[in-house]
């Protein structure tokens, strides 16, 4: 899940998402969205009416409900804290079981921010301004930043092939890019992060600059192998991918051989105290 946290506003309401770069998915607070539906200003008692409402649901066996995910969301007092939030097309019917003037043009709204790319706001120049930014702020190098945002974009470019190839859940996104991901460097997305120390933290935002660029090389070449064939479904795409992927880790064990260094490591940009709560045997690794 990227660290990119964004608000988006709906007739003066402040609606909190979150992007989820390896999906290419806006996901949004749903109590947020309750609060515009019931015209609520304060936030408490919309949290208190979609508890309520969330309980109904689940008994009615409501698979809008189950979809809903918990992620970590800044909140009114500046701390972050575990927020059911949603996808655009998971909101989309859960405002169906909500009696509200406001409901057509929520949905007409969340038709359209919910499919927004990062790089395809409104203003994106002051977008990617503030992922610089923030990337500076964490002591990036400008080449890092560089590499990273070209990544950002190759990575889109994929995605956006996937949509319209019979693409369309988030499980085959997730299945795709791990896939991806292990064909290149031998490991899943989830032992590179344990290997690096994260937990809910953006793997891309801590890779090293030679991972960006291997990882934007597996994603590139898939893309093309894909659009080559004009592969669609899970199965012609899955093939692409581990085509694309190989590519990138035939390049990766020629500069290993070459330069006897190892390109998938444990080296992140973790806080020196994040590191220091690592095990002894995870920081001799890196």
């Amino acid at each position: 899940m990227s660290n990119d946290h964004s608000l988006a506003i709906f007739e003066d309401y402040p609606i909190r998402r979150v992007y989820d770069e390896d999906t290419g998915t806006w996901y949004f607070s749903v109590v947020d969205i309750i609060q515009v539906l019931i015209q609520q200003p304060d936030y408490q008692t919309a949290r208190k009416y979609w508890n309520k409402l969330k309980e109904r649901l689940k008994k009615e066996g409501s698979q809008p409900v189950t979809n809903c995910h918990r992620l970590k969301l800044e909140a009114a007092d500046g701390k972050k804290y575990l927020t059911d939030t949603a996808t655009a097309e998971t909101l989309l019917r859960l405002i169906q079981s909500i009696p509200s003037p406001k409901a057509e043009p929520i949905k007409l709204w969340l038709a359209k921010v919910g499919h927004e790319r990062i790089q395809d706001m409104a203003d994106p120049e002051r977008s990617l301004d503030r992922a610089r930014e923030y990337w500076q702020q964490h002591g990036r190098s400008e080449k890092w930043i560089q590499q990273r945002m070209m990544g950002q974009e190759t990575r889109s470019k994929l995605t956006d092939y996937w949509k319209t190839h019979e693409i369309n859940k988030e499980e085959e996104y997730a299945i795709l890019t791990n896939l991806i991901h292990q064909e290149w460097t031998d490991i899943s997305i989830k032992n590179h992060k344990s290997l690096k120390g994260l937990k809910d933290q953006n793997l891309r935002d801590h890779m090293s600059e030679a991972e960006l660029i291997f990882t934007a090389l597996a994603e590139l070449s898939t893309r093309q192998i894909a659009e080559s064939v004009n592969a669609t479904g899970m199965r012609e795409n899955k093939g692409a991918g581990k085509k694309g992927g190989g590519i990138a880790k035939k390049a990766r064990q020629e500069l290993e051989n070459k330069t006897g260094k190892k390109i998938v490591t444990g080296e992140s940009f973790l806080p020196p105290a994040a590191k220091r709560a690592l095990p002894e045997k995870k920081r001799k690794k890196k």
